[in-house]
Parts: structure tokens; sequence; C-alpha cells
């Protein structure tokens, strides 16, 4: 059993920033790939960004240049940087993990989530 619980939402802002984390506990050994998804109101779950247990990173074309996702091994957590806020990314952001050595940008693909954690940027 893997447990992910993100922290660091709120209210921000636009082209304010914040920094959202994502602490695994449980079964570790099984969270490789890790990845961020968002998903707000009346709209589908949509990808951020991943990384893969080596560090290999990927961002959505709509993030690239503002957010940027890292790991901390050690600590077992993950980490979303968002700078440059805007209204658009408003929405509820989910972290995610898998058991398998590459990242993947379909919400399919990983095995277990957190709770999620809102961001509401204000114009």
């Amino acid at each position: 059993q893997v447990q992910l619980v993100e922290s660091g939402g709120g209210l921000v802002q636009a082209g304010g920033s914040l920094r959202l984390s994502c602490a695994a506990s449980g079964r570790t050994v099984s969270v490789r790939a890790m990845g961020w998804f968002r998903q707000a109101p009346g709209k589908e779950r949509e990808f951020v960004a991943a990384i893969s247990w080596s560090g290999d990173t990927y961002h959505a074309n709509s993030v690239k240049g503002r957010f940027t996702i890292s790991r901390d091994n050690a600590k077992n957590t993950g980490y979303l940087q968002m700078n440059s806020l805007k209204p658009e990314d408003t929405a509820v952001y989910f972290c995610a993990a898998r058991d398998g050595r590459l990242f993947s940008t379909s919400p399919n693909e990983y095995s277990y989530w957190g709770q999620g954690t809102q961001v509401t940027v204000s114009s």
C-alpha cells in the first residue's frame, strides 16, 4: 500500500508562485515515476508534469517554462514549483505515482493518488 499526501495549495494572485509537495509513505518501493495532474470544475483531468525515478522530467506545454517538477527520493517526496501563475491554472492538483520505470501522461497508468490540493489564482 502507498499513501500520497499533497500540501502547499492555496490562494495566490496572478503572477505569483506556489510550491506543492507530495509526501509518499507505506510501500514506497512501489513509487517509481511520479506525476502531477489537475482538474478544474466541469473539466477533465489534465496532465501537468511527470518525473521518473532517475529524474527525467516532462512538462505539459501549458505549463512549460512556468512549472518545474522535482523529487527528493531520500525524503520520498515530490514537488511542483509553480511560477507565473495564471487564473487558468486554478484547479485541484493531484499527485500520482506508478510502479513503473518510466513516467506517463495518462492518468490510467498511475496506481496511487493523493487526495488533491486546491490552487486558486485570482486576477
